[in-house]
């Protein structure tokens, strides 16, 4: 299979890469978590291979929903997935209250960032001033042991 990419004027075909023929270094599948060797199973995975996520702007307050993929992993994202780990991740400090509900009837986690936009998306100079780019961040980051 390929993909094609146009550059200005200029076209070109690319092979896209493909999981079955070993194009990726990670695997298609989220690693399993079942047993007791949580951390030895998700060990070079990212948050992402578990979780997926979607945020954004209400007000001058950011929203991250993260769920687990699979059902059976919402008690492990549950305990690892808290307000202060959420901060540390931050890529600017933020002081602000960090508010997390739980949905276990859906798996997921809520998080609300109290003032992250300060006065809003249009009163701030943020690069994502809609923390639309805040899910993907998170998704993005290396599970730690």
């Amino acid at each position: 299979m390929t993909a094609r990419v146009t550059i200005g004027d200029e076209r070109f075909e690319v092979a896209a890469p493909s999981f079955a023929e070993g194009g990726s270094e990670r695997s298609a599948e989220p690693p399993s978590l079942a047993g007791s060797g949580v951390a030895a199973a998700l060990a070079g995975s990212l948050l992402g291979d578990v979780c997926g996520a979607r945020s954004g702007d209400k007000g001058g307050d950011a929203n991250l929903g993260v769920w687990a993929r699979d059902p059976r992993h919402f008690g492990w994202l549950r305990d690892y997935l808290t307000a202060e780990r959420l901060r540390a991740w931050l890529p600017e400090p933020f002081d602000g209250p960090i508010d997390r509900y739980e949905l276990a009837n859906v798996a997921a986690l809520n998080f609300v960032l109290r003032g992250y936009l300060g006065e809003g998306a249009a009163a701030n100079v943020r690069i994502d001033n809609q923390a639309k780019l805040l899910g993907e961040l998170i998704r993005a980051r290396p599970i730690e042991r």
